[in-house]
């Protein structure tokens, strides 16, 4: 291989001497190889090849074409086009108006790449530096292109390029990245421009394929990093190869630059095709029209990537953009809380008994005193009189756990009585069905959150879930068996022959809408619930039926749909439900299939969460606070929905990290440490999004740390998805000795499960989970402490987990009386490494466990 380079390297500056442009160029190393061809056009590249266990593989086409796009004026703002949905009629209809500007931003023509005038050129001129540096150039008739390519010398499947435009006149640039190769829909096996859309297909219809991902749009478009989860557009093909372009980290924006928010700035421009709409990912700066583009004659603009030539899948290509470049791990080292996160969730449970911070209703409906915390968001026909409750597995377990009668006796039997009413018992076509998430308490009736519909996934939510989860708890209360049989019974009346169900009916007509797109959500779910506490083998089939017709249309292709009504259910994070309903499914049947298929789900999650730009210890100003960069990063944290109509483009990824369990136990599946990393950088160190009065965080990230704001239901769900964190931290890092039984995910926002309501395995013990505020003290906010007590005698079990990066020395304080008064501890056994101590003092490793054993006199 040195001499093969050695003979190219003499070739070029043979050449050079002679005043001759080489006719062959070649930039090579073990592991690719990319080779110019002199021709009448320019220089085109001849050959792309990877290297893939010891065999060069050529099926991306090469191509070589460089595209510049100009323009005399400022692009327009306004839509250029107008699209219908597959089964016709306007997408998307004017009810939708969250959606309205996100839709308008996202067709014009700057977005749909039809804007300017599109130079397309092959370089004619070349100037080789030496055997693994070349620079082509080019003049068109407004602006001089120069192009440096370099083979990384540190990622050898890498090479990094330099563009720089030179403006001969005044007017509006963006130069695309080089079209290094292009790949034919035949030989691809996945495409994607993560957080925006992942798949296996062509998708013909426009509005089905740019709102939903539901396939690969067909047309060029160009998407904003503001919902780019990692910048990375790529391409695989059938052979293994993925070829991916990364912007150099600091070309994107920045969501909060200095001051104020900065979220919707547009820098680059990002796209799995070229200009010409062939497959290959394309990256755009400056973005036509919008900040840097406008350029006097003169006026040069630079900008670097790289093309990364892969031999792996797309996921392999993810961790690489992820790591390698925007430097994850450097990140996460920085995160470091200020409260511990089971400090949170005592300081929560006060927050939520108090009926004035929690805004707690109690109302009288159809003969029931009904409970339900204030909804202040949007909901068609509320009067700001919406009332919803959310995590009903997190109010049971927080109840269980504190025996506080605050919950037990004041929370729990109005809320019970909510969900009862909830359900529909009328004969017809609905009886069994959820009536709608709200209840708005001046029209004394129940609603959706966007229309006059009712959804069978609604029903696995707001039935088979809640009930499900609250009958873990209750195994005897057999009214709310007999709800859980008739919502069990509806659904499976809804269920198609083929396995999946409809998105939705309308409430007046029982006609079924939404027939543009397909139900591909865990719908199914609630039919493996109905098995899991009432054991008929039929329902389990069902579940098995959906589960399959699931796969096999979104977890294979990647289309998935989200469960919020008011975004038109842009994808959201039931892609992340989904992959926990399937690990459950797996756990029933012990079919790998599922298992597989949860796997799959949960690294296109991946897709859904920030890892840009790389956090930092800049000081920034926060609403007068001064935070460093990392305090606030969104890099780490997961969307509400994303895409073009999701709410992370304005506002931003969100606190609620409901799946950061799923990602430890996926961790702990697969040995991929981006679950673990993702999971722990969305879990610690966000302190400054939680409001210091109530420990609830907010939701959007824009919000920073007003609290629940018109989301009190919230923290019931921080307290879900934190115990879930934790206690699966705590089955990771103790090699399953410490290990509690999951019960069903929560309704809609994501897969974190409940626990408490049965006894678990501690080091061959069986015990229970407890909350008892104020016994153990760590003196460190790193430092989260978990309360369990023996089923039987005097014993107690403090886990402690160690989530940060760093070593942590404590001296842990125990105060017995909050346990029973009148006690004293007698003994303290440390479990991981069976030592009797004589002192509380401790060190726990980065991300450790320590196990004590605690027996009181």
């Amino acid at each position: 291989m040195k001499y093969y380079l050695s003979l190219f390297s003499y070739l070029f500056f043979a050449a050079i001497t002679f005043g001759q442009s080489p006719k062959t160029i070649t930039l090579g190393n073990k592991n690719i190889q990319i080779v110019w061809q002199k021709s009448a056009e320019g220089y085109r590249i001849q050959k792309v090849a990877v290297n893939k266990n010891g065999k060069w593989v050529t099926d991306l086409a090469p191509s070589g074409e460089y595209t510049l796009l100009f323009s005399e004026t400022k692009p327009s703002a306004e839509s250029a086009e107008t699209f219908d949905k597959i089964t016709g009629g306007k997408f998307p209809e004017d009810a939708y108006h969250y959606q309205q500007l996100q839709w308008k931003e996202s067709t014009t023509a700057v977005s749909l790449n039809t804007a300017g005038k599109a130079y397309h050129f092959f370089p004619a001129h070349v100037k080789v530096i030496d055997s693994k540096h070349i620079q082509f150039s080019q003049e068109t008739e407004v602006a001089t292109v120069t192009a440096d390519w370099k083979l990384d010398e540190k990622f050898h499947n890498d090479i990094q390029v330099k563009q720089t435009i030179t403006p001969k006149t005044k007017g509006f640039f963006s130069l695309a990245s080089p079209t290094l190769a292009t790949l034919s829909p035949d030989k691809m096996s996945w495409v994607s421009v993560p957080g925006y859309f992942q798949g296996n297909f062509m998708q013909k219809n426009f509005a089905l394929a740019y709102a939903y991902g539901h396939g690969i749009p067909d047309r060029p478009v160009i998407y904003r990093e503001r919902c780019a989860s990692t910048l990375s557009p790529l391409v695989s093909t059938k052979s293994g190869i993925t070829l991916s372009v990364i912007p150099e980290p600091g070309l994107a924006r920045d969501p909060w630059a200095k001051d104020k928010i900065t979220q919707t700035d547009w820098f680059i421009g990002l796209s799995h095709m070229n200009r010409k709409s062939q497959l290959s990912p394309t990256l755009y700066y400056p973005v036509l029209g919008e900040e840097r583009s406008e350029r006097e004659a003169g006026q040069e603009i630079s900008y670097g990537f790289r093309f990364s030539l892969v031999a792996g899948d797309w996921f392999q290509a993810l961790n690489h953009a992820i790591y390698d470049i925007y430097n994850f791990k450097e990140g996460l080292a920085l995160r470091q809380s200020k409260q511990s996160l089971t400090d949170r969730i005592e300081k929560m449970h006060h927050y939520l008994i108090d009926p004035k911070t929690s805004l707690w209703n109690i109302e009288e409906y159809k003969g029931k005193q009904i409970g339900a915390q204030s909804y202040l968001g949007g909901v068609v026909g509320s009067n700001k009189d919406a009332m919803k409750n959310s995590d009903y597995g997190a109010m049971w377990m927080l109840a269980h756990e504190t025996k506080d009668p605050e919950l037990t006796q004041k929370v729990l039997p109005p809320a019970e009585n909510f969900k009862l009413v909830q359900q529909m018992t009328d004969e017809g076509f609905f009886k069994g069905a959820i009536e709608g998430q709200y209840y708005l308490a001046k029209s004394k009736k129940f609603v959706e959150e966007w229309g006059s519909v009712v959804e069978p996934i609604g029903l696995t939510y707001y039935v088979m879930l809640d009930i499900g989860n609250m009958l873990l708890f209750e195994p005897e209360n057999n009214e709310l068996k007999e709800r859980l049989t008739l919502g069990a019974e509806k659904l499976l009346s809804w269920q198609k022959p083929d396995g999946s169900f409809a998105v939705a009916y309308d409430r007046k007509t029982d006609a079924e809408l939404f027939k543009d797109i397909k139900d591909v959500r865990p719908t199914f779910y609630g039919l493996l619930v109905a098995y899991r506490i009432l054991k008929d083998e039929k329902y389990l089939k069902a579940a098995q039926k959906g589960a399959d017709w699931f796969i096999k249309n979104a977890v294979e292709t990647g289309a998935f749909l989200g469960v919020c009504g008011d975004a038109r259910y842009a994808p959201d994070f039931a892609t992340g439900q989904s992959a926990q309903a399937l690990l459950d499914l797996f756990d029933i049947t012990k079919d790998k299939r599922y298992q597989a298929a949860a796997i799959t789900s949960a690294k296109i999650y991946v897709g859904s969460i920030y890892t840009h730009p790389i956090p930092s210890k800049k000081i920034k100003i926060v609403n007068g606070v001064e935070r460093e960069d990392w305090e606030i990063s969104q890099a780490g944290l997961s969307f509400e929905h994303g895409g073009i109509f999701g709410s992370a483009t304005r506002h931003g990824p969100i606190q609620l990290a409901s799946h950061a369990g799923l990602f430890i136990r996926m961790y702990g599946i697969t040995g991929e440490q981006i679950f673990a990393d993702l999971a722990r950088s969305a879990a610690i160190g966000r302190d400054a999004f939680v409001d210091p009065k109530t420990s609830v965080a907010s939701y959007y990230w824009q919000a920073m740390n007003r609290g629940a704001g018109p989301y009190p239901h919230h923290a019931w769900w921080q307290i879900g998805w934190i115990t879930d964190y934790l206690l699966s931290e705590a089955a990771l890092r103790s090699a399953e000795k410490v290990s509690f039984p999951r019960g069903f995910v929560t309704p809609k926002v994501g897969p974190h499960q409940s626990y408490g309501f049965a006894s678990g395995n501690i080091y061959g013990t069986r015990a229970n989970l407890m909350i008892r505020e104020g016994f153990a003290q760590t003196g460190s906010p790193s430092i989260d402490p978990l309360l369990a007590k023996a089923e039987s005698g005097d014993t107690y079990f403090v886990i402690l987990l160690n989530n940060g990066t760093q070593a942590v020395a404590l001296n842990l304080s125990l105060n017995s009386e909050k346990l029973r008064a009148g006690s004293k501890v007698k003994t303290i056994k440390n479990l991981t490494s069976g030592q009797l101590l004589t002192d509380t003092k401790l060190q726990i490793p980065g991300f450790g466990i320590q196990v004590l054993e605690v027996n009181l006199q």
